[in-house]
C-alpha cells in the first residue's frame, strides 16, 4: 500500500532531497532537522514531521543519514523515473518554461502546443511545437502524464477539457483561474501574481511602524 502524506509535505520532499543532494557532494555524512531547518528556513518539527510520515528514518541524537536519506527519497519520489511533459501555450512564459532543464528533477517536456500556426514546426530547446489541432493524436500515441497550462485564460477549461479527455493524469496549471477536473486528476496551481502578492504583503507587514509626533 501507497503511503499517503499531506499534500504541504509532498511539497516539501523535494526540497529535501535538493538539499540532500548538496550535502552529500559536499561529503557531509549526516545531518539533523535543526540543520535543516536553517538552511531550509522550514522549522525542525515539521522537518521531523515530514520524515516521520515515511518512516523511522532518523535517530535522536544522530540525526539522518544523508546517503540512506537520499536513497529512500530518490525510491518514495521516482527519481529513477523520467516522467514526460507536454506543454500547451508557446506565448512568453511557455518559451521561458522550454528553455527550463526539468531533466534535473526527472521530468521533461516531449513538445510544445500552440495555435498560432507560424509556431507549428519550430523547436525551442531541441522541443518540437505542434498545432494544438494534433493535441489528441499526440496524446493518444505518446501518453504523457503530466500538462504544463499556460494558455490564457478564456481558453484554460476548453485546453484541460481535452487534456482529460485524452488521457492526461496531472495538470500543472501556470493560468490564473481555477480549472475542473476529475478526482483522478492531480492538478497543481502556480499564479504568479498572487505570489508577488504575497510577497509583497509580508514584505510592507515587516516593515517598521513609523513614529507619530507624540511618539518622538
Amino acid at each position: 500500500m501507497d503511503t499517503i502524506i499531506p499534500k504541504v509535505t509532498a511539497k516539501r520532499l523535494p526540497l529535501y532531497y535538493r538539499y540532500l543532494e548538496k550535502l552529500a557532494s559536499a561529503g557531509i555524512p549526516r545531518v539533523s532537522s535543526k540543520e535543516l531547518s536553517r538552511s531550509l528556513n522550514i522549522d525542525p518539527a515539521t522537518i521531523r514531521r515530514d520524515l516521520s510520515y515515511l518512516g523511522a528514518l532518523g535517530r535522536k541524537g544522530y540525526g539522518y543519514d544523508v546517503e540512506y536519506l537520499i536513497q529512500f527519497l530518490k525510491q518514495f519520489l521516482k527519481q529513477d523515473e523520467v516522467t514526460h511533459c507536454i506543454l500547451i501555450g508557446v506565448g512568453n512564459l511557455g518559451t521561458a518554461l522550454l528553455q527550463y532543464d526539468f531533466l534535473k528533477n526527472n521530468a521533461m517536456i516531449v513538445a510544445a502546443f500552440d495555435i498560432d500556426p507560424k509556431k507549428k514546426g519550430k523547436t525551442i530547446n531541441s522541443i518540437p511545437v505542434y498545432s494544438l489541432r494534433s493535441l489528441e493524436k499526440f496524446m493518444a500515441e505518446e501518453e504523457p502524464l503530466v500538462a504544463i497550462l499556460t494558455v490564457p485564460v478564456q481558453a484554460a477549461q476548453e485546453v484541460t477539457d481535452r487534456l482529460v479527455n485524452s488521457g492526461i493524469k496531472g495538470i500543472l496549471n501556470f493560468t490564473p483561474t481555477t480549472l475542473q477536473v476529475p478526482d483522478e486528476v492531480k492538478i497543481h496551481y502556480i499564479d504568479l501574481s498572487v505570489e508577488l502578492q504575497s510577497l509583497i504583503y509580508f514584505l510592507k507587514k515587516s516593515e517598521p511602524v513609523g513614529l507619530n509626533e507624540d511618539d518622538r
